[in-house]
């Protein structure tokens, strides 16, 4: 799915300037990477808020045309104004087409539903992660990942490594991490740990109100001599 994006040089610098393009309906943005410096651009907002609602726009390589050039990048940074609807500024990256990119790419879950752990374990399946990172040729970024959850167990997990990726792809892993993407936990399960947990132990129950004799409460006090009080008239 080719996406387009234009653009043009910026030529005004600083705080100031942003802010009149913004005013203009403009976002200030940079693309840099490759062997060209960093250049400062600027893109109608309108076109690239309604560009980036889509996910696609998130992991594709990206088809600009800057000042009429076409050149692809990527999507690698973005600011968005705290409270309205506004970009407030945005970041490219150019892509060499015989280099890896590293590039965080969605998960797409299938097949909960029709599960085991869903039909037969009365589990219920919670996606723990929505994207993962991979490295790949620019020609083999996938849009999307998905994870078929049609054999996952109750009380079993889907991990990064168990995913199938598709040919040129990998998976980026740091050390020996092998990040949980999907687990089906058994309901009810969770709720039994919890009050286990909360139930009190021997060691938690002070030594005296373990011994306490069950007739305690009956016996009688005794006095100072040894011998029951009583009220004396």
């Amino acid at each position: 799915m080719k996406i387009e994006v234009i653009a043009s040089t910026r030529k005004l610098q600083g705080t100031g300037a942003s802010r009149r393009l913004r005013r203009a309906n403009k976002v200030p943005g940079v693309i840099y990477g490759g062997e060209k410096q960093p250049q400062s651009i600027e893109i109608d907002h309108n076109p690239l808020f309604h560009a980036m609602r889509k996910e696609a726009f998130h992991a594709s390589i990206l088809e600009m045309t800057l000042d009429g050039a076409a050149e692809q990048v990527l999507l690698r940074d973005y600011v968005m104004h705290p409270f309205k609807q506004q970009i407030q500024h945005i970041d490219f990256q150019r892509v060499d087409a015989k280099k890896d990119i590293h590039i965080r790419v969605p998960l797409h879950f299938l097949n909960a539903a029709e599960s085991q752990a869903v039909k037969f374990g009365g589990a219920m399946v919670s996606h723990v992660a929505n994207d993962i990172e991979i490295a790949c040729l620019p020609k083999d970024l996938p849009e999307f990942i998905e994870v078929d959850l049609k054999d996952i167990a109750a009380g079993h997990s889907v991990h990064v490594a168990d995913l199938k990726l598709p040919a040129g792809v990998r998976a980026v892993l740091h050390g020996k991490e092998n990040p949980v993407v999907a687990t089906a936990v058994v309901r009810g399960k969770e709720e039994e740990v919890v009050a286990e947990a909360a139930a009190p132990t021997a060691a938690d129950v002070p030594a005296t109100a373990q011994k306490k004799p069950a007739d305690a409460a009956a016996a009688p006090a005794k006095d100072a001599k040894g011998g029951d009080k009583k009220d004396k008239k």
